[in-house]
């Protein structure tokens, strides 16, 4: 199996190209945690298919490093939408990529205008956040949306804001990203009885009215070093909380970097970013 190893502010996924080739569907969670593994296989946070569409131009399908298929990948859109680029399938730079749930709408930004040029940035309209329970799941009135309220997590309470950007995303403000437990309560909040679906744990900081620190536990991977759509959950978090500006850009920091978002006031939520190639090679599967 041909691979790319690609990131997106160093939240790495094997990309494979399916515009060309096939794979089993039924080995798909198995091919995708063997990749995964950092001692027996390539080592990432998951593997990407890109693969054809009859609704978009390209379509994308995320596995965690645990098998599981996600529903949607920040970080992974960037990565897709500079690899079908830089690899000639897209012929213009807007197109659209088909998710589990959506069709999104990108924006490559070359380095230059000069025929060729390598993609640095890409801008991606995530679409419009799902701010109701029943949108995530949680357990609740699916009608009813979820702002700075408390739950009570193995004996502790927690005051969530959830938001779904394709993917579940429970934010909590914190007063230090670095200093709060995530590999301790991680893990329990993804797998609590509140999201019957596994959620996306996200912790955020708002430094000042243009600029927030997150950190996230990912759900299926863990800690990871970025997330596209726990950042656009962030900053709709925030904003819900009247904590942030929602007539400019945020800039989001990450361990692997800075991307910035933008709610806009027709609802949709922007993201900009980097996408990196990291090596590519064959897999043998077996």
């Amino acid at each position: 199996m041909k691979f790319t190893k690609m990131h997106g502010l160093g939240n790495n996924y094997i990309f494979v190209n399916l515009l060309e080739t096939t794979l089993e569907e039924h080995r798909l969670p198995e091919i995708a945690r063997n990749v995964s593994d950092v001692n027996f296989g390539i080592g990432s946070d998951g593997m990407i298919l890109i693969c054809p569409s009859d609704k978009a131009d390209f379509r994308m399908r995320i596995f965690n490093a645990d098998g599981s298929e996600g529903k949607n990948c920040g970080n992974g859109l960037r990565c897709v939408a500079k690899y079908v680029y830089d690899h000639g399938y897209a012929k213009s730079k807007q197109f659209t990529i088909e998710t589990w749930d959506r069709i999104v709408q990108l924006e490559v930004l070359p380095e230059s205008e000069q025929s060729g040029s390598a993609v640095r940035q890409v801008m991606v309209d995530m679409g419009k956040p799902g701010l109701l329970k029943g949108d995530l799941p949680m357990l609740g009135d699916p009608s009813s949306t979820t702002v700075n309220e408390t739950f009570h997590i193995d004996g502790q309470p927690f005051s969530f804001t959830c938001a779904s950007m394709g993917n579940p995303h429970a934010i909590l403000f914190v007063d230090d990203v670095h200093d709060f437990p995530l590999e301790e309560w991680g893990p329990k909040i993804e797998h609590a009885e509140l999201f019957p679906e596994r959620v996306n744990f996200g912790i955020v900081h708002v430094k000042n009215g243009r600029e927030i620190d997150y950190r996230v536990w990912e759900r299926g991977s863990g800690i990871t070093m970025a997330c596209g759509t726990g950042a656009c959950a962030a900053v709709v978090a925030a904003t819900l909380n009247q904590l942030l500006d929602r007539d400019q850009p945020i800039t989001v920091h990450l361990p692997g970097g800075d991307l910035k978002i933008h709610w806009d006031r027709n609802g949709h939520v922007w993201k900009q970013g980097p996408a990196a190639y990291i090596c590519s090679g064959e897999y043998i599967i077996e």
